[in-house]
This record gives structure tokens, C-alpha cells and sequence, in this order.
């Protein structure tokens, strides 16, 4: 796959004269397939308060969230009784364990309802005022898969909620109104092509996301192209609307590329389903805790048995060891007969892969897209939750490559911020955000880890014709940088700034 550093020109054609560019010692590389992050969510991020930890924003701990959270509120002018939400409160990093919770919300914010958004994106911390509005009490009860953390000797709700008991409010959060889709689409399509990102993921389409997307779509919104995943607990609403023969193609850059289905949650969270148990506990002070699967296993494998018999893409979440032994059981059990046929299969996230189960990756033709910005971001927490072996281990892309795997890798925006040169560091070097070496291992080449960002993305979207490097024939979605990933330290490659996207040989980003 070759990158230039030198003058390009395009072909002549009668209708297309050449154009030669100076790129001055810049570097041209083809633009980033995003493997798994959420679009939908980047449509509303303008609208929420930033609260990660640093250096990713101001949440160290519980006052600061509080306090960016009321900054937000005045900067915004936000009106009494109006949900207030915040995203990426990450309980990982808060000093002495000491954890935000409803009473902390109550008191700062008596007048609103007020939502902060996990980091994992499986859950979120709300108010008195918001528990009511999405209808939680002492009286409800923890669904399956699902976690309400009470407070301490009683049943009422501490403010956290996750995974399954977390799908109802993710469903019901406001979307905007259909004045604001086109304004908030295109500005989220452009939080990616700063990135130098042209083609992004939808990693968990509902029905109602779908029909603002496709609205935006028809209102002539799209800059790059976004590839929705039905979620397929609204797959059956998804095919009332958009039946299975319009599923594969682009429509004005939106094309719905297959079904996406969770089966663990959040390792960071303690929602991840592990063989062995987490060193700390759960996430509601449980003992002996490994985690659920969100779903029982034999509705784990009819869901991935009618994906299998729809002959569609498969996008699997599975973040523990122990939700992986449980995708590989639903997958012999769906593909009966003929495991090793290639049903364009990917594990998003694929985080705690055992060594052991590298194998059936390759023998049933299953991508993995890792997740390596958690060796960053995450680390310290896995090392204290999971202990030093699963630890350092997470995200194994050397040996995966070495299998003959063509792996991907991913922000899982907006887990992690969008930002494609941080998430190649990471890939690249392995150091915690502490300075801790993560399996030095498992590291990459700078060549291999953009390979996971172009060419072998292209391929998990079944797009290598079209897309992912710079050949004849293909489409000039084409990213430059300042300086060539590939010739400078490891270490320096987060400092490497996008300059200009161009999608289809159109200049749809350029830094100021």
C-alpha cells in the first residue's frame, strides 16, 4: 500500500485535466475507515457537556465533573426542567474510589434532570429528577444482564444504571428535531474528517436513529459516507422501513452494511463477562463477580443464527474472555455444517482475547477489531479490576497478525475521543496513560497499524475494491498529513496533525 510524500497527479482524462500538488514534504495517505464507533452519538456531543477524565477533558474527579457540568448549563443557557447531559464520566480515575452519584446530581442540580454518560456508553449517572423521568424507583427491578446500583442498605437507586437495565433510556434520549438534523449531521460528519476519517460507523442503529439519518440523507447532509448497523433488538422495525434488498449499497452515502448484537458490556464498567472473576468486585459492590452476558446463551445464538440466515454482515460486541467462548458457541451452533465459511464476521472490540482463542478467529473467519486506545486510557483500571496477565495482554494485535489475521482498530468514538493519529500511537507504542509499558509485545509497526485503519478496514466493510489504499481505479477519499507517520519516532505520531481530508477528490476538510 504506498504512501507519497512527493507531488501526485491524477490521470488526464478529456473532462479531468491534470493537477499536480506540491505537498512540501507533507504525507499522503488514504483516508481512514472508522472500524467501529458511534455516529449517531456525535450528532448530539455539541449539546452535552465534556466531562473525561484528563488529558481528554476536565473530569478528575466528582467536583470537577460538577463543576464543567454547571459551566456548561450557564455557557448554554439551559432552562429550568431541561435535561442536562454530560458524556465520558469515566469512575476508572476518580481518586480514593470516590464515585459520582445521584446526591452529588441533587444537590448541584436541583432544578433539572441531568444525565452523565459513562465512558463505556453502556450506562450513565443521573439525578433524582432523571431516575423519575426515565422511570427507575426502589421498585424497579435489576433486569437480566442489567445493573441499577442501590444505595447502601436500600433499594433506591444510587444513580448509576448499565447495560440492559440502560437500553430504555438510551432509546428515549432526545433526538433532535428534524430542523436540527441536517445542521447537527453535518457537524458531526465533520468531527470525522478533521480526523481525516471519510467513511464512519454507526455501531448501534435503532429505528429512530435510522429514520434521522436517512431524513439527513434525503436533506443532502452527508459529506462522507456513514454505515448504519441495526441493533438487533430494533432489527424487525428496521426491516418495516428498509427492507433487506436495500441493505449493502450507498443511498447519498448511507448504506445500512449489516446487524449489530452485544453480548457483554464495558470492562472499565465491570459489565465485561469474564471466565474468572474481577479482582474488585462488581459494579454494585458484588462478590465473586465475572460479569453476564447481556443475553442469556440461547438467545445468543438464535440472534447470530438469524443474522447467519439473513446473509448479512455481522457485527458482534464482545469485550471478555468469557462473552467471546460465548460468541463462539453461538457461531458453531448458527454455522452448523460449515463453520469456516467467511459470513463477513466482526469482533468489535475483541479486547480480552485469550491466546487459546486466536485460533478459532482464524478457523471461522472471524475479524477482530481491537480497541488499543484502552491501553492508554484504561489500563490501570484493568490492571486493578483483572490483575497483570489479562492486562497486559488486552488487544493482541501482533499475534493476531501473526495468525494471518488482518485486524482492525477502532476509538469506539465516543468512548474514546475521535483521533485517528492518537489511536495509531497507541497501537504503535502501548504506554498507559500512568507511563506503564502494555504488552511491548503486542505492538505494531506504523505501517501495520495503519494497514488496521485503511486497507484492512475496507475489507471488514467488503469496500478494498473502492477504498483503503492509493490505486488506479479507486476512489480519491485521501487524507495528508503534516509529517509521514512512517518516518517519525513512535512516540511522536500523537502529535501528527490531519491538514486536509478529501473525499472523492473533493477537499472536505482543510486546518487552518
Amino acid at each position: 500500500m504506498p504512501w507519497a510524500r512527493v507531488p501526485t497527479s491524477s490521470q488526464p482524462t478529456r473532462a479531468t485535466p491534470t493537477k499536480v500538488v506540491d505537498l512540501a514534504g507533507k504525507a499522503l495517505l488514504p483516508s481512514f475507515l472508522d472500524a467501529h464507533s458511534h455516529y449517531v452519538s456525535a450528532l448530539s456531543v455539541a449539546n452535552q457537556a465534556k466531562v473525561y477524565a484528563p488529558p481528554a477533558g476536565p473530569g478528575k474527579d466528582v467536583p470537577s465533573i460538577i463543576a464543567a457540568i454547571d459551566k456548561f448549563r450557564t455557557e448554554h443557557g439551559i432552562p429550568q426542567g431541561q435535561l442536562i447531559q454530560a458524556y465520558g464520566y469515566d469512575d476508572s480515575v476518580m481518586p480514593e474510589s470516590r464515585l459520582l452519584n445521584r446526591d452529588d446530581l441533587d444537590q448541584a442540580f436541583p432544578d433539572n434532570p441531568v444525565l452523565v454518560g459513562h465512558v463505556s456508553m453502556h450506562g450513565g449517572v443521573m439525578n433524582s429528577a432523571a431516575l423519575k423521568q426515565f422511570g427507575f424507583s426502589a421498585a424497579t427491578r435489576t433486569p437480566p444482564g442489567g445493573v441499577i446500583v442501590r444505595k447502601p442498605g436500600s433499594d433506591e437507586p444510587h444513580g448509576l444504571i448499565m447495560e440492559t437495565a440502560y437500553l430504555p433510556v438510551f432509546s428515549n434520549l432526545p433526538q433532535p428535531t428534524k430542523e436540527q438534523e441536517v445542521e447537527f449531521s453535518r457537524a458531526a460528519q465533520m468531527l470525522y474528517a478533521e480526523s481525516g476519517v471519510t467513511t464512519a460507523h454507526e455501531g448501534a442503529t435503532h429505528a429512530g436513529d435510522l429514520a434521522v439519518m436517512k431524513r439527513a440523507t434525503a436533506a443532502g447532509a452527508n459529506i462522507i459516507d456513514v454505515i448504519a448497523y441495526p441493533f438487533i433488538t430494533d432489527l424487525d422495525k428496521i426491516l418495516e422501513s428498509t427492507p433487506l434488498s436495500n441493505w449493502g449499497r450507498y443511498d447519498n452515502h448511507l448504506k445500512i452494511g449489516g446487524v449489530k448484537i452485544t453480548i457483554d458490556g464495558s470492562p472499565q464498567g465491570k459489565t465485561a463477562f469474564f471466565t474468572i472473576p474481577y479482582l474488585t468486585g462488581g459494579p454494585g459492590g458484588e462478590k465473586s463477580w465475572r460479569g453476564e452476558l447481556t443475553f442469556p446463551q440461547d438467545t445468543v445464538n438464535q440472534m447470530v443464527k438469524r443474522v447467519y440466515d439473513m446473509g448479512v454482515p455481522l457485527n458482534l460486541h464482545a469485550n471478555g474472555d468469557g462473552a467471546i467462548d460465548s460468541f463462539f458457541k453461538a457461531h458453531e451452533f448458527a454455522a452448523a455444517g460449515d463453520l469456516s465459511k467467511d459470513r463477513r464476521v466482526t469482533m468489535i472490540h475483541a479486547q480480552f482475547t485469550r491466546k487459546d482463542q486466536l485460533d478459532k478467529y482464524v478457523q471461522y473467519r472471524i475479524r477482530p477489531s481491537f480497541y488499543t486506545l484502552h491501553t492508554y486510557y484504561f489500563y490501570e483500571a484493568h490492571l486493578q479490576n483483572l490483575g497483570k496477565e489479562q492486562a497486559q495482554y488486552i488487544s493482541p494485535v501482533r499475534d493476531a497478525i501473526h495468525k494471518g489475521l488482518h485486524p482492525t482498530n477502532h476509538t469506539d468514538f465516543y468512548v474514546a475521543p475521535l483521533d485517528q493519529m492518537f489511536m495509531l500511537w497507541s497501537a504503535v507504542n502501548r504506554i498507559s496513560r500512568a507511563g506503564a509499558e502494555v504488552g511491548p509485545d503486542q505492538r505494531v509497526t506504523p505501517l501495520e497499524g495503519l494497514k488496521a485503519m485503511t486497507i484492512w478496514g475496507a475489507e471488514q466493510y467488503g469496500e478494498q475494491d473502492s477504498k483503503g489504499s492509493l490505486e488506479p481505479g479507486k476512489l480519491a477519499d485521501l487524507v495528508i498529513l503534516d509529517r509521514n507517520p512512517l518516518e517519525v519516532e513512535p512516540m511522536a505520531i500523537k502529535d501528527i496533525k490531519v491538514v486536509e481530508t478529501i473525499k472523492e477528490g473533493k477537499t472536505i476538510y482543510a486546518r487552518p
